[in-house]
């Protein structure tokens, strides 16, 4: 999941090391990163107080006008970090969109250096949110004799793309939800009609209005089936003009550029949350049943849910033991009840014969008169 940090904490802990380091080091670091960005940190102590950052980093867009390199915005917007401390050299170092020459002799003795040097460490997220931002700002850029803008495809993370389309008046931005599990589908499906029903509120009037369907609206027609196969469905938000203007913008950005984040956040702790409950439910419904008295009238006491099938075999033992003895008291019952006439029919009916043996035969008896 991606952090909601703009600065690299790896990058920041050696650029930290470098300028508190009490004696001139050699360094030469290269660092990788998710989202395939690599970093090339290299100081020498020929020149103790300069560093060389080297950064490569996938374009947000493989647009037109982002294929030819970082846009004069995007250096601009890194130049605006601090113009003492950080110089962009140029051409940058092969393999690498933009080479950096850091001059820590320029830092203040304070805490702004700390701060300082956290927005250089920040400087890949820089480079992705002015791309976006470059996009946003000409939002009211429409012309009618152009007809629709064709969606263009933004990657900030792997395998999480979103979509920006340009519309009258407005910027809609469509991020297609997947999930690994079918747990997670519901949470994020709920959260997704939560989120609709909160925006609508005229307390929220002024956020970008929110819309989630199931299937993929009609702007993304033609794209990659692949792109489109998901089993979250499909969340998009309008982009007007004020949500662009001043300190607006920055923030705007940053939320769309997070927000598969947001979500996968929001998922994660929903169900650490629910499974806290459900175990906090099952140690009640222990906590309870260890309470019953058994049969010989002592408090069982069980620890733990892992105890509790003992307890219930326990239990399903004793009651087999109670109707063990309620049949025969039934039984003894059965025997004691009388039927006027039984005894003879018994003696008659029920009486079993006895055979003798095989071998032992008794005479007939005949009468005299017979010859």
């Amino acid at each position: 999941m991606a952090s909601f940090e703009r600065a690299s904490p790896a990058l920041k802990e050696i650029l930290l090391r470098i300028y508190n380091a009490e004696k001139p080091i050699e360094v030469d670091y290269h660092l990788y990163e998710f989202g395939s960005v690599e970093y090339h940190i290299k100081s020498s102590v020929s020149e103790p107080q300069v560093t060389y950052l080297s950064i490569s980093t996938p374009f947000l867009s493989q647009g037109v006008f982002l294929s030819y390199g970082l846009s004069p915005f995007t250096l601009k917007m890194v130049r605006q970090i601090s113009t003492d401390v950080l110089h962009i050299v140029e051409p940058a170092n092969d393999g690498y969109q933009l080479t950096l020459r850091l001059d820590f002799s320029m830092l203040p003795h304070n805490k702004e250096s700390l701060k300082i040097i956290t927005e250089v460490s920040s400087v890949q997220a820089v480079i992705l949110s002015s791309q976006l931002k470059e996009m946003l700002q000409n939002v009211n850029s429409w012309d009618l004799s152009q007809g629709i803008y064709k969606p263009i495809k933004l990657i900030y993370h792997p395998k999480e793309p979103f979509y920006v389309i340009r519309q009258p008046q407005k910027i809609v931005a469509v991020f297609p939800m997947r999930f690994k599990d079918n747990s997670d589908v519901i949470i994020a499906t709920s959260f997704f009609q939560e989120l609709m029903d909160v925006v609508s509120l005229k307390k929220w009037a002024k956020v970008p209005p929110c819309n989630w369907s199931p299937i993929p609206p009609l702007e993304l027609r033609g794209e990659s089936f692949e792109d489109l196969s998901t089993n979250g469905g499909f969340v998009s938000f309008d982009i007007s003009s004020h949500h662009v203007e001043g300190k607006r913008l920055d923030k705007t950005v940053w939320s769309l550029l997070n927000f598969y984040a947001y979500v996968k956040h929001h998922v994660k702790c929903t169900r650490g949350f629910i499974q806290r409950r459900m175990r906090r439910r099952l140690d009640n419904l222990v906590e309870v049943l260890a309470k019953s008295r058994v049969e010989d009238g002592q408090i069982k006491k069980v620890q733990g849910w892992r105890k509790m099938r003992k307890m219930v075999g326990s239990k399903s033992k004793m009651i087999i033991r109670r109707w063990g003895d309620l049949g025969k008291k039934i039984k003894r019952i059965r025997f004691r009840i009388k039927i006027h006439g039984f005894a003879r029919f018994r003696r008659r009916w029920l009486t079993v014969p006895s055979f003798s043996s095989s071998t032992a035969y008794t005479k007939l008896q005949t009468n005299g008169n017979n010859n």
